[in-house]
């Protein structure tokens, strides 16, 4: 399968979706003009992948900041990963500065809503 990889901008956060080196991550900011047309590629992307996944996928979401629009979408990049698990052993990794407790809530809500795996881990920026 193809990787999908997208630099992160000052207004898009850094997509890794590489299944042949089991490295998937979103991370940065999310706040596109048009948040359906940036996450469109990456949602067919995760359709394909759970056709056949790999045994395990470990997916990193480091987010720093992101608006409404591409919450909803974020939502339904969870909702793929839990299509995902049915096929495979699957963990969400949020990764949160430890300072930055808004987004530690904002996980906290995302893993009361999909069936997958959540872990929680803080750094220091």
């Amino acid at each position: 399968m193809e990787k999908l990889i997208k630099d992160g901008t000052d207004e898009t956060p850094q997509v890794i979706l590489d299944s042949e080196n089991n490295k998937f991550e979103i991370s940065g900011k999310s706040m596109p003009e048009d948040s359906t047309a940036f996450y469109r590629p990456i949602l067919e992307w995760l359709t394909q992948y759970a056709a056949a996944p790999n045994r395990e996928t470990n997916f990193i979401l480091k987010m720093f900041y992101f608006n409404t629009s591409s919450s909803k979408l974020l939502l339904d990049v969870l909702f793929k990963i839990e299509e995902i698990s049915q096929h495979g052993a699957v963990k969400i990794i949020w990764q949160y500065d430890i300072d930055d407790e808004d987004m530690l809530e904002a996980g906290k809500e995302y893993a009361n809503m999909v069936e997958v795996p959540f872990e929680f881990v803080s750094y220091v920026d």
